[in-house]
């Protein structure tokens, strides 16, 4: 499994987006929510499970989207199944790490 990811420092901290690989580019629509998975956004470089969890582990502020993303993110222990939100089926979470 791939996932696309970018790296951005943000005020003092590292902003990691990340998805599913498969999801990249698309357009996720429910009601009025229309989320854009955009590469400018999450495409920066695509990288394997193993720097995934590393990325994952070292970032302070973490957008994710995808079944796999947010699978590995629990897995680590980075946020939780009540924070998870989806739209049409496809789960996104926003983690703040302090």
């Amino acid at each position: 499994m791939q996932f696309s990811v970018k790296l951005t420092d943000y005020q003092k901290n590292i902003m990691l987006n990340i998805c599913d690989a498969n999801l990249l580019g698309k357009n996720i629509i429910q009601d009025e929510l229309n989320m854009h998975i955009s590469e400018s956004y999450y495409g920066e470089k695509f990288v394997e499970k193993e720097e995934a969890k590393t990325l994952l582990k070292n970032s302070s502020i973490i957008n994710m989207v995808g079944k796999e993303t947010i699978s590995l993110s629990l897995e680590l222990g980075i946020g939780s199944e009540a924070g998870v939100k989806t739209i049409s089926g496809v789960p996104f979470l926003i983690v703040f790490k302090m």
